[in-house]
């Protein structure tokens, strides 16, 4: 019995398609006063669902090497949690734990094990987890200093804003990102001067990890490439 039935390409697409129809279904479901047959459908269509991705969940259990491994790998916990919600549903009250339900959205992750691209970015990721780690937390060094530092230019010229460092994180946060909604901007001239320095830094922060990743994705390709060349030349 082949035990990787599931991962060749025919089956790979109708499971990857059923997964897009799935997150469809989900984002219908929110839409206001949906006649009678829709709602019959989409609820045919969520049980459906359950059931393929719960047959599939114990097959790959089934045709795992190492089951144990797999049912707390990344892969396993996704295909877990996708369904999980719809069985406890039918156990407890979930009416007041949608974000339970949310929990179904994480059909969307299963794509990653049918599109190539998708697993050289995870590899990526992987590959430069401790560099990107260095940078989360470098980041997070900065935005708080960031917050100290304008909590130091305004918060005598706008008492009633920049209360706290605290108030003062989501003008860092929204100025790192380069997002800057307006609705806490500086009035003082050291203010402003250091605004335009956090600026720049905030262009920094995206620049860097997208260089990282972007390196990591080129290696990981090159090495794809160059064992497919050895594999042809070996045939």
């Amino acid at each position: 019995m082949n035990k990787n039935v599931l991962d060749k390409p025919i089956a790979a697409s109708l499971i990857a398609v059923l997964i897009v129809y799935s997150v469809v279904c989900f984002s219908l479901e929110t839409l206001p006063n949906l006649p009678s047959a829709v709602i019959d459908l989409l609820r045919y269509s969520e049980l459906f669902i359950v059931a393929v991705f719960t047959l599939e969940y114990l097959y790959r259990i089934y045709a795992a090497e190492k089951r144990l491994s797999f049912v707390f790998s990344f892969y396993g916990l996704v295909d877990l949690l996708a369904i999980l919600p719809f069985y406890l549903a039918t156990a407890i009250d979930l009416s007041s734990l949608r974000l339970v339900r949310i929990f179904r959205l994480l059909l969307i992750l299963k794509l990653a094990r049918y599109n190539a691209a998708i697993q050289r970015f995870v590899k990526a990721v992987y590959l430069v987890k401790e560099e990107l780690v260095i940078f989360v937390m470098a980041s997070l060094v900065m935005l708080f200093l960031a917050a100290i530092g304008f909590y130091h230019f305004e918060h005598e010229a706008q008492p009633e804003v920049f209360r706290t460092i605290f108030d003062c994180l989501w003008w860092a946060v929204a100025s790192f990102t380069t997002v800057g909604y307006g609705d806490v901007y500086p009035i003082t001239v050291g203010g402003r001067l250091f605004t335009f320095v956090v600026l720049m830094l905030g262009l920094g922060l995206v620049a860097v990890p997208t260089g990282i990743l972007a390196s990591a994705l080129s290696a990981i390709r090159r090495k794809q490439e160059s064992d497919k060349k050895l594999d042809e030349t070996q045939a």
